[in-house]
């Protein structure tokens, strides 16, 4: 996965949350203002409202008692063009609360896991058993033991949808890697190979690749 420097009050440098770069922010405090005739005229600043700006695309992000408040999805990443609008639905909703509130959140995670098994063939009923049914189709084995590690699959799981009071910001951010990781493996990468050989190999060999494999 890719090493992301999530945002923090005041830190130097940080991937933005607007532009996903790794940027030095630029911090000032909010002040009070108001226009007249005579322009604007500066009254004071506002306890605890913070502005961070990236250097990189120039937009900023606003901060209050030391929380990022907008953009809502922080730095979460995108989700996989290639997941069904159903799980994309939750996969956004998931993102704009996660700075909010990161449990529901993780909630929302789980719930598109458990679509997403049902997505690619699986009944939906033990998220456990259609992780490991996954697996025996080319998911690795080591991302069944990741999802273990934040109560998604194993004995301790978290049904799918139920918010759990241990569940915080950082198990948030994995699941969100691990939905694009599952969807890439399973979903993108066989699409790309199907693409590749469609365009690729002549309509001659093929009729001998199936006549090999007996299609």
């Amino acid at each position: 996965m890719i090493n992301i420097k999530y945002p923090q009050f005041e830190e130097s440098a940080f991937n933005c949350p607007f532009c996903g770069a790794y940027a030095k922010q630029h911090w000032y405090i909010t002040a009070k203002a108001s226009r007249n005739i005579n322009g604007i005229h500066l009254s004071g600043t506002i306890e605890n409202n913070y502005i961070s700006e990236c250097s990189h695309c120039g937009e900023q992000s606003f901060w209050k008692e030391n929380k990022m408040i907008y953009p809502y999805s922080g730095t979460a990443p995108l989700p996989n063009p290639d997941l069904p609008v159903n799980i994309k639905e939750d996969y956004n909703e998931a993102r704009n609360i996660i700075e909010l509130s990161p449990r529901g959140a993780v909630a929302l995670l789980r719930l598109a896991i458990q679509k997403l098994c049902i997505h690619l063939g699986e009944p939906g009923k033990n998220i456990n058993t259609d992780i490991g049914n996954l697996v025996t189709k080319g998911l690795p084995v080591k991302m069944q033991k990741a999802l273990d590690t934040v109560r998604v699959v194993g004995n301790n799981a978290v049904h799918p949808g139920v918010i759990d009071l241990k569940d915080n910001i950082e198990i948030a951010r994995k699941l969100f890697a691990f939905v694009n990781i599952i969807s890439d493996v399973m979903i993108t990468q066989p699409n790309e190979i199907d693409k590749f050989y469609e365009e690729t190999v002549p309509e001659n060999l093929k009729q001998a690749i199936n006549k090999r494999d007996g299609k």
